[in-house]
């Protein structure tokens, strides 16, 4: 169970990570946009459709990388005050009944959708640019996919969680800007010793 934790845990940061440079692009590419629409008074025609398909890209690709951290939205103010143990039970039957089944409509409509789409070589109907999104339609299996096996990750966990009243955290990566100002403030107060 801990390898392919770990595994899929690797996997999704990995992705998610990847997938988070889009945010550059989508930046410079909104900045070029408004540069040569408000400057030059010449704006582009596909602007529009690549920042939708960048954006809606990262969201999903980012999917299983928020799961393996606990980033999705939950009821904390209940969930927060079980122990361990009654937490991964219940998680275990939620990630059963309404994880899987969901996620596998996911991957099994978005097979479908996006095959047709590249089937007739499907192009945006929002721009005269006629942007092709057919490979951005096959971002939603994609997700799925991954989705899915961050998703046995997470049942691993939990039987894990359940046998020793213990999560098993993921490694930690990335930091919020106020846990990495009050580590600094820790060691400045320590003088390097936390």
């Amino acid at each position: 169970m801990l390898p392919f934790i770990r595994f899929a845990d690797a996997l999704s940061a990995g992705i998610g990570k990847t997938f988070a440079w889009l945010i550059v692009l989508m930046t410079l590419g909104t900045s070029f946009e408004v540069f040569v629409r408000y400057v030059l008074g010449s704006p582009t025609p596909w602007a529009l459709d690549v920042s939708f398909i960048m954006y809606g890209t990262l969201f999903m690709m980012g999917g299983a990388y928020t799961l393996s951290r606990g980033g999705h939205v939950r009821g904390d103010f209940i969930y927060r005050l079980w122990r361990p143990r009654t937490q991964a039970t219940v998680d275990l039957i939620l990630y059963l009944f309404f994880f899987f089944p969901g996620v596998t409509a996911l991957i099994i409509s978005g097979w479908k959708y996006a095959s047709r789409s590249w089937g007739y070589g499907e192009v945006s109907v929002n721009s005269p640019a006629g942007i092709p999104i057919y490979q951005f339609k096959t971002v939603m299996v994609a997700a799925g996919l991954l989705l899915f096996i961050q998703g046995i990750a997470q049942i691993f966990r939990c039987i894990h969680c359940i046998r020793t009243d213990v999560w098993l955290r993921a490694e930690d990566d990335v930091l919020e800007t106020e846990e990495l100002l009050m580590k600094k403030a820790d060691e400045a107060e320590t003088g390097g010793h936390v």
